[in-house]
């Protein structure tokens, strides 16, 4: 059958891909099975040898074999365990008696999540780490590129493009601190048995369950029903919900500052690269518009996955089919979005003459804040400096310079001169603490990044 999903073969890298794909699936779940079987053979219930022979055998369970089970039995993870078991009977029926015992579905299922969830963390750490660092080193080499800020889409006062990068550069690193954060509550794993008492271990449960998941490289939940509370679930989901807007407002941003009419930022356009099928001139932002669509979809997922946190009693299934989807596609999506943006970053063409242009063009009248601020420390109320250089502002609307708009009123032109106030109108003279916030967030990015392994 041909592939439906574009996941199977438009978006998501293989190694995220890889992480979520039903065979690791199944290969992660058969892992959990044989963790139980070395924690029960530590306590005697079967041979460390007979453990060897098992898990040699049940690496040989294939997504084939268990589709097939299930087709006539109707369930997932017993179709698993039938799996495992019909194998390794082959080698040791002594091992096969021990299969699953004391277990529940949800206790291999949600541990083997918890593997993926580990493993898809150790991605994101690193590739949001190199977004916010890629950030940094352009705030830094565009620390003095300056451009006109725009507030409501309308002209305000002068900033650079090292101060845009490094705004977006901190706000990459907080979602990596978040993330860090999160891991301690975020990757555990679980043997709690049929309603989370884990009777069936009786006293040897808690130990039998940090044995299973210290051979797993997780940690226990404090506490779980039949499943582990979908709370850790809904933070993950939720936080790539977050992640996500950061990068819809990152492409977001670069594409309004592409358009033709500003043209001061461009994505990377290949020699053979085509823009339209009609208009062969045309160089669009196809990565940050990718981005844009495809972080609005993995937002979507943060809904359905808090549904899926409120279950009946000790728990019931109508988690099980949502979940197949939110936490797989959020992570591939994410990841996938999260790779373009670094590439987008990276090859991102700043067009320093332009952004100069665009701000010159307006004549000062941007700075206006600049005169009223000059005025109120010449003795001037501030209230009044701000009406009179509004008025002049509305003035120079009509085409007339705000420079000699400003000086035709008798009041300003008393407090400054001319000289003074083309000295206040230089963009280059307003701009306040700029090097000092990208020198603070350069270190504070840094700092961050250095702890991820």
């Amino acid at each position: 059958m041909d592939a439906v999903h574009p996941i199977d073969y438009r978006y998501g890298t293989e190694e995220m891909k890889a992480i979520w794909s039903e065979r690791s699936k199944i290969e992660r779940m058969v892992l959990v099975e044989i963790a139980l079987l070395k924690a029960l053979a530590k306590r005697g219930y079967l041979s460390e040898e007979e453990v060897k022979k098992a898990e040699k055998a049940a690496r040989k369970v294939t997504p084939e074999k268990v589709k097939r089970i299930e087709a006539e039995i109707k369930h997932d993870i017993m179709a698993l365990v039938r799996a495992i078991s019909e194998e390794v009977e082959k080698v040791s029926p002594e091992a096969a008696r021990w299969i699953h015992f004391g277990a529940t579905s949800n206790d291999i299922i949600d541990t083997a999540t918890a593997t993926q969830l580990r493993d898809s963390v150790k991605i994101f750490e690193k590739k949001i780490a190199k977004l916010a660092l890629t950030l940094v080193e352009k705030a830094v080499q565009h620390k003095n590129t300056i451009c006109l800020g725009r507030t409501h889409g309308q002209a305000a006062l002068p900033t650079t493009y090292g101060f845009r990068f490094a705004l977006w550069a901190a706000e990459i690193a907080r979602h990596l601190e978040r993330l860090e954060e999160m891991k301690p509550r975020l990757i555990v794993g679980q043997l709690s048995g049929a309603v989370g008492t884990q009777a069936a271990f009786g006293k040897d449960g808690l130990e039998i369950e940090r044995d299973v998941m210290k051979e797993l490289d997780l940690k226990p939940a404090l506490i779980s029903s039949q499943i582990i509370p979908r709370d850790h679930y809904c933070e993950y989901v939720s936080f790539l919900a977050n992640l996500s807007a950061t990068l819809e407002k990152i492409a977001t941003n670069i594409r309004l500052l592409q358009r033709s009419e500003v043209s001061e930022l461009m994505e990377s356009f290949g020699e053979k690269q085509v823009g339209s099928s009609t208009m062969p001139h045309k160089r669009n932002p196809v990565d940050c518009e990718n981005v844009c669509g495809l972080a609005r979809i993995t937002r979507g997922f943060a809904e359905p996955q808090r549904e899926s946190s409120i279950l009946w009693e000790e728990r019931d299934l109508t988690n099980s089919s949502a979940e197949r989807i939110t936490l797989v596609e959020s992570s591939v999506l994410a990841d996938h979005i999260l790779t373009k943006m670094i590439k987008v970053v990276e090859r991102l063409e700043v067009d320093r003459e332009k952004a100069k242009e665009n701000l010159e063009r307006l004549g000062g009248i941007n700075l206006s804040e600049a005169v009223m601020v000059a005025l109120t420390k010449k003795g001037m109320s501030r209230q009044e400096a701000h009406e009179r250089v509004r008025k002049a502002a509305m003035k120079s609307y009509t085409g007339k310079s705000f420079e000699d708009c400003l000086l035709e009123d008798e009041q300003i032109s008393k407090l400054l001169s001319r000289e003074e106030i083309r000295e206040l109108l230089i963009p280059e003279n307003y701009l306040g603490t700029v090097q000092e916030k990208i020198e603070s967030v350069k270190k504070y990015v840094e700092a961050v990044c250095s702890k991820v392994g």
